[in-house]
């Protein structure tokens, strides 16, 4: 994603114009509808009289533009609060030298026209100041201070200013400067405060605010020690309200009010820092930091910090470092002391974050670190600074010290970590990170830098202090080539869990030159060169958290990685997922593994099938004493193909235990020992070996997908009689649907019977015969004539004839009875 910020280029060439023009005639004249008077004397203007009403006083101008090496002094009463001056001849204010004013009192300097502050321009005042390109201040009791309708004679009051009126379109406000001379020893150091000889600034605990259309900064420096800074860049008209604090004023605005651009360039710098330091707000349409231009909030004290806001109604983009590469373009709070450093929030549809850049909260003592809140429709966290291999792109909270760091949340729709960007939190102190948590739709994390730093959301300990929880809620996650999302610990301090639930689902894919795609949960052991740069011993004794996964669908691919890992002496974590459907494929892995101690167990709870492809495992592993950990699979079915195995194996310890409870498994099989089959083993190379255990459920009786009879029949009264003397050529066939075509097929109730024999060949003259009923005498009860009509002696009744049982005597030896009972 790249952001343009339209007609930056435009103020430019204005600007310029405006300098060159406004520097020949640079002059304060007043406009004779005040009490105003200037006396002049080289480049120097003493401001006089006015009109005062109260504690305000109030002063117009037709030209205020002040010189290079020039000034202007306020020669104001020191009792009053509050000067409030105007500029009414529609030319920019062109302002290169020195702003005076005694006392404590607030100056406001109003020019709708515009302004413009130079390289040398500086403030010697007592209170706040607030140049704005508004057309007037609005009091309390509803009077109006106006710079654009002068006609009439002002009606002007004593009560406080409530808010900035601002016209349809504001002009702009740009500031120049020389940049900035920070610097730092390394990047684990706090930055070294060298401030430019050539700021803006005000009072320690005092409000520097800026208020117009399009601001510029070039190079310039703004600075209010323990006090407040605001930007606010408008495009239309509405009111910007003036909220009293103690360090002076802070800005409100309208609801569905319009913003201009805010750009930050040639390493400008907005700070607050000191002794409890200050707070900073900027809104606008499009921010934009650049060149190392930064936001820094160093607390040396023992107060929590003031806030720092950034809020932007399109786009918020910190892109690159200083030439030097050790100043990145930032957004930074640490803590010095005893209070805890600022809280950072961002709100902003897109927030684009390229070539080295940072939005960090970082605490050194006692304190906590503060945290960081970014929302944000579509957020990119990418590259890294060309001029420094470390200067990864980053947004992470950290503490080098006691003090707890602070949490990162993220909330927005689409989150992109490439090229070796980082979110994360982090500890190298004995103070635990912070919490790192993400709400979104849609999540990616891909790639390395050149130098082999890969693409992360992580939460690290690289002390004694413990890490704490990931936790990822998510529609759509991808970790591709190389890209990680984990928790690792790399000395004493424990890793902290991570849990990640993808309510659509997880895909994990390829590897980098040194990092296989991965969800992790890791206790590392570094290498001699990075334990130097880290300055810890060779002690690894950390436990790894646990990693727990729900999705629909996990899918893991050409080395895609889900593990939990410890080589030192600590355990490994657990390792559960619950999803639909897991897919494992070439040379994918889900993994437990401890170098001597004890092997995390492995949960997978899968409501579809688990099927594993092409040298793809399932492992729970122990180096040295360790044992191995337990492997519980529930699935319907499990397909094993390609060399894929399961196993949970030990070289001294025992060897891990295997609980499989599924319907079907297919293309696996237990064996002893490794082989280039698809095997499922539990073995120790010179321990005791686990033990599997396959629990084939087939179908559930109580499962409802077969309804059992609840009537049961007598199964005697079901088979037929054969004829005992010919019982090997009978064949009797009772059921519910006929004789199958062939053994394999089932019975069907439209099924009938066919006998292809030639019938011819077992025709006989011998026929079954059933025997005639014997005779028998009854006595005449009574006579009839009969037709031929003579008298025929009867009986009034006769006895039914009984039907004699067919029997097998009667039958010939080469008949067969079919008895077929449906």
């Amino acid at each position: 994603m790249k952001l343009t910020f339209v007609g930056f280029g435009v103020l430019s060439v204005i600007s310029l114009f405006a300098v060159y023009n406004n520097s020949v005639h640079a002059q304060v004249t007043p406009d004779n509808t005040l009490k105003t008077l200037v006396e002049s004397s080289g480049n120097s203007y003493s401001i006089k009289d006015g009109t005062r009403v109260g504690n305000n006083l109030f002063h117009s101008f037709s030209q205020f533009s002040i010189p290079t090496n020039g000034s202007a002094s306020f020669n104001n009463d020191t009792d009053i609060q509050n000067i409030f001056s105007r500029v009414t001849g529609g030319n920019v204010s062109n302002i290169d030298g020195k702003i005076i004013a005694n006392g404590s009192a607030n100056l406001f300097l109003l020019n709708p026209a515009g302004m413009i502050f130079g390289k040398n321009a500086s403030l010697n005042i007592g209170g706040s100041f607030i140049g704005t390109t508004a057309n007037s201040i609005k009091f309390a009791d509803g009077q109006e201070f106006s710079a654009v309708d002068t006609a009439a004679k002002p009606l002007l009051t004593m009560n406080v200013p409530i808010g900035l009126q601002m016209g349809n379109h504001p002009a702009p406000i740009q500031v120049q400067g020389t940049g900035h001379s920070l610097d730092t020893k390394d990047s684990f150091s706090p930055v070294i405060r060298n401030l430019s000889s050539t700021k803006l600034q005000v009072q320690s605990g005092k409000t520097l605010a800026l208020v117009g259309g399009n601001i510029s900064l070039d190079g310039a420096t703004l600075s209010a020690a323990k006090g407040q800074i605001e930007l606010g860049s408008l495009e239309g008209a509405g009111l910007v309200s003036l909220v009293p604090i103690t360090q002076g004023y802070k800005l409100e605005y309208e609801q569905g009010q319009s913003f201009a651009d805010i750009q930050l360039a040639q390493k400008s710098l907005l700070d607050v820092s000191g002794f409890n330091s200050g707070a900073v707000q900027l809104r606008g349409r499009n921010i934009k930091f650049t060149d190392g231009s930064l936001i820094l909030s160093q607390n040396y004290g023992n107060l929590a910090a003031g806030e720092i806001n950034l809020q932007a109604s399109e786009a918020i983009a910190i892109i690159g470092t200083t030439p030097n590469g050790k100043i990145r373009s930032w957004i930074r709070a640490e803590a010095l002391g005893t209070g805890s450093s600022a809280n950072i929030s961002v709100i902003t549809p897109r927030l684009i974050m390229q070539e080295g850049s940072g939005i960090n909260a970082l605490t050194y003592g006692t304190a906590h670190g503060g945290n960081i809140q970014i929302q944000a429709a579509d957020i990119e966290v990418s590259g890294f600074s060309p001029l420094n291999p470390t200067g990864v792109t980053s947004v992470a909270t950290s503490t080098y010290g006691k003090g707890a760091a602070g949490d990162v949340v993220v909330n927005g729709n689409n989150l992109l970590i490439s090229g070796g960007g980082s979110l994360s939190s982090v500890t190298f102190g004995s103070g635990s990170s912070g919490q790192v948590i993400v709400h979104n739709q849609n999540t990616t994390v891909m790639g390395e830098n050149p130098f082999g730093l890969y693409s992360n959301i992580s939460i690290t300990s690289f002390a004694n202090g413990n890490a704490k929880d990931l936790i990822l809620n998510t529609g759509t996650l991808q970790i591709l080539n190389g890209g990680t999302i984990g928790s690792s610990a790399f000395f004493i301090g424990n890793g902290g869990n991570v849990q990640i639930n993808a309510s659509e689902a997880i895909a994990i894919s390829g590897s980098s030159s040194n990092n296989n795609s991965n969800i992790n949960s890791s206790v590392v052991r570094l290498s001699p060169q990075l334990r130097q740069l880290f300055k810890l011993p060779n002690i690894l004794s950390a436990n790894a958290g646990s990693v727990s996964i729900t999705t629909p669908k996990l899918t893991l691919t050409d080395g895609g990685t889900v593990t939990v890992t410890s080589q030192g002496t600590g355990n490994a974590g657990n390792l559960q997922i619950i999803a639909d459907q897991i897919q494992l494929k070439n040379q994918a892995l889900i993994q437990a593994q401890t170098e001597s101690g004890n092997g995390g167990d492995i949960s997978l709870q899968v409501g579809d099938v688990l099927l594993m492809r092409d040298r793809s495992k399932i492992t729970t592993t122990a180096g040295s004493t360790g044992n191995g950990g337990n492997i519980t699979i529930n699935s319907p079915t499990i397909i094993g193909l390609e060399n894929s195995d399961i196993t949970a194996n030990a070289v001294r310890g025992k060897g891990g235990n295997i609980n499989i409870t599924t319907q079907g498994i297919i293309g696996l099989e237990y064996r002893s020992q490794l082989t280039p089959e698809n095997d499922i083993t539990a073995s120790s190379e010179f321990g005791v070996n686990g033990t599997v255990e396959i629990n084939n459920i087939g179908i559930d009786p109580n499962s409802g997908l077969v309804e059992l009879p609840a009537n049961f029949t007598d199964p005697s009264q079901q088979i037929a009689s054969g004829c005992f003397a010919n019982t090997g050529s009978s064949f009797v066939a009772t059921g519910r649907g006929g004789v199958p075509q062939n053994p394999t097929e089932e019975l069907s109730s439209d099924r009938i019977w066919s006998d292809t024999r030639d019938i011819s060949a077992f025709h006989t003259k011998q026929q079954a015969q059933t025997p005639k009923s014997p005779t028998t005498l009854i006595q005449a009860t009574s006579w009839r004539r009969n037709p031929q009509g003579k008298i025929e002696l009867v009986a009034a009744k006769s006895p039914a004839q009984v039907q004699i049982a067919l029997t097998c005597a009667s039958i010939p030896e080469n008949y067969t009875i079919l008895d077929f009972r449906f």
